[in-house]
């Protein structure tokens, strides 16, 4: 298909890569004059009913998805009996070719790059799909050496319970979770799983498990725990082997539960082998920077304090061991449950929900697992846009604003409440319940914490009379808009409760 226009737009010159569904070319968008990548539907696949309706799938489901890390969807249609679908171009290599091509990446890298994945799944889990075939070979690295997420083509949405449907195992072999090598319902956790053993494979330099065929492998996935990753990689930090030890865990329930928990972690033993290696390197650099200083395990300092601490540290626990339990934890919320900045334990929270009971009832609520994803970078909830910081107008009722809440998995009374957001200028009262959600604001009783001219990092100290398990962040002010000159709004990245 070389030289041929698709939709008279899209002009295939080279053969990227071809699968058993469809090939992916490299083309020429002849409209705008740039390079595009287009995967086009084999015919003979195109003629069967379900797998015509998977490619379509795949399109409908990326093209909902706006991330950094996820390649974006541009455009879809079909030409001559030829669905096909147009991505952006990411010039560069695969991550399995990466592999491939130097062996075991360092160890920084590779947990950087899991990151990245890991951050690319929170958009697509946020709106209830799971990738079902994380795999190194559906990972880009752009010239810019960041990693970016790709072939949601046998993604699906949860069922109404939670779970895909069971069926037909489509997922790669070596890569595939227990459960979905079993054909039984899947959720966010088999990605979870998948991308455990994509770090393992980035860390040793090959696949945990071989067999002599595909059926052998998922068999091994099934019955058969991993090899210590620190066998295969004796100076790996006991943070980084906790971190696929807990991913790759054969019960679901003894998973990571959230992405946003397993960024977190990742994010911890990224710190501690930055710091035992003396300071960041590479794609780590940049993720190391655009952590806050209030979300650091290792002190807010320069490299080399951090440094210092991590050895510090390393000489004077029991083992390494003892090490990752201090800076991991093994709570089953954000982060764990390690320590925060020396605060104490982060609150496991089971979910977050945007509040407007004085307006339309709706502030953003497809973005509001943002908020609690553990990702404060790249992802955020917003309010909607205001004309007036103080929502003059729009809200009935006193003390009028927007909310967002989240709540715990038990009751409990935190000490503090840590907020970031990208845009700082707001003002917010922190309300507590141990039941409901209240559905009006004067059900919450009197505020147990409140802020004033919020900045990008905001630690505010909470005075519960009880424990509680709902926690009302109640804006009201709005802070001016990075997005609509002159209009306010409130976006806030992340939200942690601390003991």
């Amino acid at each position: 298909m070389i030289g041929t226009v698709l939709s008279g737009r899209y002009k295939l010159e080279a053969k990227l890569g071809s699968g058993g569904m469809s090939t992916v070319y490299l083309a020429r968008d002849t409209t705008l004059d740039r390079q595009v990548a287009v995967k086009v539907m084999h015919r003979e696949m195109s003629e069967q009913a379900d797998q015509l309706e998977r490619f379509r799938q795949e399109a409908r489901a990326v093209a909902k998805l706006s991330h950094p890390n996820v390649v974006a969807v541009i455009d879809a249609g079909e030409d001559g009996g030829h669905p096909y679908i147009v991505f952006e171009y990411v010039e560069g290599e695969t991550l399995k070719q990466r592999i491939n091509r130097i062996g075991a990446l360092d160890p920084q890298e590779a947990l950087a790059y899991a990151i990245e994945i890991a951050r690319g799944l929170t958009v697509a889990h946020a709106r209830n799909m799971v990738h079902r075939d994380i795999k190194p070979q559906n990972v880009l690295i752009d010239a810019e050496g960041r990693a970016k997420l790709t072939d949601f083509g046998i993604s699906r949405q949860l069922e109404q319970d939670g779970m895909t449907a069971t069926g037909r195992v489509l997922g790669t072999t070596d890569y595939v979770a227990p459960e979905q090598a079993m054909g039984h319902p899947v959720d966010q956790r088999s990605d979870i799983y998948s991308l455990g053993v994509v770090l393992y494979e980035m860390l040793v330099g090959q696949v945990p498990f071989h067999a002599d065929s595909q059926v052998g492998v998922a068999m091994k996935h099934v019955n058969e725990e991993l090899p210590d990753v620190q066998g295969g990689r004796p100076e790996l930090s006991a943070a980084a082997a906790m971190v696929v030890e807990r991913a790759t865990a054969k019960d679901p329930d003894q998973r990571y539960q959230r992405v946003g928990e397993l960024i977190d972690d990742l994010s911890t033993a990224l710190e501690v082998e930055a710091a035992r290696a003396g300071g960041a390197t590479g794609e780590a650099t940049s993720i190391l920077d655009a952590v806050p200083p209030a979300e650091r395990k290792l002190g807010s300092g320069g490299g080399g304090r951090r440094s210092w601490l991590a050895i510090g540290v390393l000489v004077l626990v029991a083992g390494a061991i003892l090490l990752a339990v201090q800076l991991v934890g093994s709570g089953n919320g954000p982060g764990g449950g390690g320590a925060l900045n020396g605060k104490g334990s982060t609150v496991p929270l089971a979910e977050a929900s945007d509040y407007d009971p004085q307006g339309d009832e709706s502030e953003d609520p497809e973005t509001v697992s943002f908020a609690v994803d553990g990702d404060p970078t790249t992802t955020a909830w917003s309010s909607e846009h205001y004309d007036s910081e103080d929502f003059a107008g729009t809200k009935s009722g006193p003390n009028p604003g927007v909310g967002l809440y989240v709540v715990t998995k038990a009751t409990t009374s935190p000490q503090a409440m840590i907020v970031q957001s990208p845009s700082p200028g707001w003002d917010a009262e922190i309300y507590a319940s141990p039941s409901g959600p209240p559905q009006e604001l004067s059900e919450w009783g009197e505020p147990v914490g409140d802020v004033t001219d919020a900045q990008k990092s905001e630690e505010i100290e909470l005075h519960l009379g009880s424990p509680a398990k709902y926690f009302l962040l109640w804006f009201t002010k709005a802070a001016p808009s990075q997005e609509q000159e002159g209009r306010y709004q409130v976006e806030i990245s992340d939200v942690k409760l601390i003991d």
